[in-house]
This record gives C-alpha cells, sequence and structure tokens, in this order.
C-alpha cells in the first residue's frame, strides 16, 4: 500500500463511513475542473468536491491573497478590527439581497447555522425552529438536528430540542399527490401554515430552508413558496433563515439561490463558495434592524477564530474572481447547455426519472419504472440494498470522474468556469454508468 494511503487510513478518521476497507483517491493536486492522484490519473471534478469549490482548483490569486495577508497579519483575537474583516463585510453587504448588512464570520457552514439559530432565539425570544425533512444543514448537533439528512439517526436520542419538521414542495414525488410544481408548491405552503398554527406562532423563532435545495435531491421550489414563506414570517414576528451554504456565490446562476426568488431574508447564512474551499470559512449576514437591535444588546456569539484573517483575505479574493470572470453568468449559461443535454440523454436511459437543476446545481434521480417512480435505490437505503449505486459509483471513479452520488442520485455540480468539452467528457462518463441503473429497469 502506498505509504501516504496507510499513514491516512492508519492515523486519521474519515467522514461518513466505516474505517475499514477505505480506498481513498490519494490526490497529487488539483487544476481547473480536475484532481490528480499520485500515479497520474487524472478525475473529472463533476461536484466541485463537496460543491464548494466554485472558482476551480489551483487559482494562484487565492494563494497570493493568502501569502500577502499572512506577511501582514496571520491572526489576532476577533476583538480586534481588521483591514481585510471589514472590507469582506462591506462586500458580502454589497452583493446580498435587501437590507442585509452585517456579518458575523464563522469556520464554516454548520457553525454559521448554529449562530443563526442561536442568534434568532436571542433576538425573538422565541424557541421553536421549523425546518424541512429533506434538507442538510451541517453536521455540528444543532445543526443536524435542524436537518431531516438521515445521517442525524445516529445521536437523534440526544437531538437538540425544538426543532419542528414539515415536507419539502417536492414535485417530483408530491406528499399530496399533485399534478404541477406549483400546485405541489400551494399545498406545502398550506401544509407549512397549518404546523405554524399548530405550533404557536409566538414560540417560532425561525423559519430555516436552503436557498436551493442541495445534497437531498436539488428539489426545486416552486415559483411562489419562498415569497409566501417571506409573508408568513412577516406575519407572525418569525425570522426567515437562508442557508446559502451550498446555493450561493454563483452556483445556481445567480449570486444567491434565494436571488430567484426576489426575497430578501432576515438572516443569510454562506460557506462553501465563499471561498471555494481554499480554507475554512463561514458567515451569518443578519438585515439592519437585526443588526441595530445589539447596538444595546450584548450579542452573546462568540468563536476563537471568527473573521480569521486570512480566510477573510481568501474569501475577498475569491468574490473578486468569480465577479471579474463573469461565474455567475456562466453557471446559468452552462446550466442551460447541462438541461438540454441531460434531455437527450433521458431518450436514452429508461432509469432517468428526473432531473432538478438551477445553474450547476443539478441531480439526475434514477428509478426502476418511470410509471411508478420506484427508484432504483431507496432513500437510506441499507448496505444490502446499495448494489446499484456502489456500482456506479466504481464505474464513474474507473471512467476518471469524481461526484456526489447518492442512493438514486447522481449530482451534477462542476466549477462554475467548466468548459462545454469538460461538461461532455462528464456526461459522457455518467451515461456509461447509468447503464447500470438501467439494467434495473422493470
Amino acid at each position: 500500500m502506498n505509504n501516504i494511503i496507510k499513514q491516512n487510513l492508519d492515523y486519521t478518521l474519515f467522514s461518513w463511513a466505516k474505517q475499514g476497507g477505505l480506498n481513498p483517491i490519494n490526490a497529487s493536486h488539483a487544476k481547473g475542473s480536475y484532481v490528480y492522484d499520485r500515479d497520474g490519473k487524472k478525475y473529472l471534478d463533476f461536484s466541485s468536491q463537496l460543491m464548494n469549490v466554485n472558482i476551480g482548483h489551483g487559482n494562484q490569486r487565492i494563494a497570493d491573497a493568502v501569502v500577502k495577508q499572512m506577511q501582514e497579519v496571520s491572526y489576532v483575537f476577533p476583538g480586534m478590527a481588521t483591514d481585510v474583516r471589514g472590507k469582506l463585510g462591506k462586500k458580502i453587504a454589497e452583493i446580498t439581497p435587501g437590507n442585509l448588512t452585517k456579518t458575523f464570520f464563522t469556520l464554516g457552514g454548520a457553525e454559521a447555522i448554529e449562530n443563526a439559530i442561536k442568534l434568532a432565539r436571542i433576538y425573538t425570544k422565541r424557541h421553536k425552529i421549523i425546518t424541512q425533512y429533506r434538507s442538510y444543514h451541517g453536521a455540528t448537533y444543532g445543526a443536524i438536528s435542524a436537518g431531516g439528512d438521515p445521517r442525524k439517526f445516529a445521536i437523534d436520542s440526544q437531538a437538540m430540542p425544538n426543532v419542528v419538521h414539515v415536507e419539502n414542495p417536492y414535485a417530483y414525488r408530491c406528499p399530496w399527490y399533485s399534478s404541477s410544481i406549483e400546485e405541489c408548491g400551494e399545498r406545502a405552503f398550506a401544509n407549512l401554515e397549518r404546523i405554524v398554527k399548530f405550533e404557536n406562532p409566538e414560540s417560532i423563532a425561525a423559519i430555516l430552508l436552503e436557498g436551493e435545495s442541495g445534497s437531498s435531491g436539488c428539489i426545486k421550489y416552486p415559483p411562489m413558496y419562498l415569497k409566501k414563506v417571506r409573508d408568513l414570517c412577516d406575519e407572525y414576528g418569525i425570522m426567515m433563515i437562508d442557508d446559502e451554504t451550498m446555493s450561493g456565490f454563483g452556483r445556481t446562476g445567480k449570486m444567491f439561490g434565494i436571488d430567484h426568488h426576489n426575497v430578501t431574508p432576515d438572516i443569510m447564512v454562506m460557506a462553501k463558495g465563499l471561498t471555494s474551499g481554499y480554507l475554512p470559512l463561514g458567515a451569518m449576514t443578519v438585515t439592519d434592524t437585526i443588526a441595530n437591535y445589539f447596538n444595546d444588546n450584548a450579542m452573546i456569539l462568540g468563536l476563537t477564530y471568527s473573521a480569521h484573517p486570512v480566510s477573510c483575505a481568501a474569501a475577498l479574493e475569491n468574490i473578486k474572481i468569480i465577479e471579474e470572470e463573469n461565474l455567475v453568468e456562466k453557471a446559468a449559461k452552462m446550466g442551460k447547455y447541462i438541461e438540454d443535454e441531460v434531455e437527450k440523454l433521458k431518450m436514452k436511459h429508461p432509469s432517468i426519472g428526473d432531473f432538478r437543476n438551477t445553474g450547476l446545481l443539478g441531480c439526475i434521480e434514477l428509478v426502476k419504472n418511470r410509471k411508478t417512480k420506484e427508484p432504483t435505490t431507496p432513500w437510506n437505503a441499507k448496505p444490502n440494498e446499495m448494489e446499484a449505486t456502489n456500482r456506479m459509483a466504481t464505474k464513474i471513479r474507473e471512467l476518471g470522474m469524481f461526484t456526489f452520488v447518492r442512493w438514486n442520485y447522481i449530482f451534477i455540480a462542476p466549477p462554475l468556469n467548466v468548459t462545454k468539452e469538460e461538461v461532455d467528457e462528464g456526461l459522457k462518463i455518467i451515461s456509461e454508468a447509468i447503464l447500470i441503473a438501467d439494467e434495473y429497469c422493470k
């Protein structure tokens, strides 16, 4: 066994996996849309790692900005001001919607969610948080309790209390058997409104939603849904928290997923594309109304590495790259191309049940039968039900691609500067993998 892999397996723990039998890619370097292993094999990165390397790999501008910042000041405690902290806060205020004004910096999306929940509870003096079952907000205790992802089952006997879950407006598998995405949205919202009333609106601190659904299957919001949620929050004094961790910074063909709906949340959470993964950083941005409240009331939130200058420098340069290279517009344009190409794949593969995509955040959902919509692999499948998924994941890796494959989902979320040729290469590999799913059709 390669000594690098051996040391990794002997002395480190890997996420979301039993530790025996792992065979990780031995990454050597990365550039653009590709990651290279130490044997010289290259892997087309078709999910931007974990949907976060928005500007692509190996951009020297980030390295230069980080070095420059480290030569000035690498770290000061969060109670000190730095030039880069102020500049990044100002830039975030400029690119976020409406009156989102002030930012508290964390080290990732989960920490930002934790602090958004704390802030909403402190500000409203209420305790309940409403979220969706098909959602993921991070893996720390509060964040994983707030999400509906089944990875929380291992620890949910001690989950954060006062979280109430509702169904998503999941049009392809609408729980209310709707005939259109609009009808599903109306019924999903009516359900949410009923739950709010059942739970006592005066006890609800926040409704927490993803800006655009990610790892739960890229479930698209109906056109009216978020606007109605915003109105509902306003009616009852509930905070609307928008989790843009995965959908932010151009990923959906707008700067933020919520920008497709012309809605301003009370609190916006971001991470991932904030630095394109080059360094850890998260952020929680609030409206001027909330910010002003804390002019006279102590904000009891804090982290040792909040507003870390080096991470802030990476983020500031990353946003400049996104703007200067028109990556938001490129994501929108390439997303349309991918949608057209996947439509062609549907003609070839009877197992493609649905493709949901916004910009470069997309997911192919695979089924055994298009009429019954029986999934190729069931939701939260047991190990003995994962045969098709495991075979597809193995085939994709063999053919030189890295992407997120989960249950009956194959994700398509390459870097925002991906080329047409790279997209064609990736879809060809995915098509070969889906031939495996076709075998299970009946």
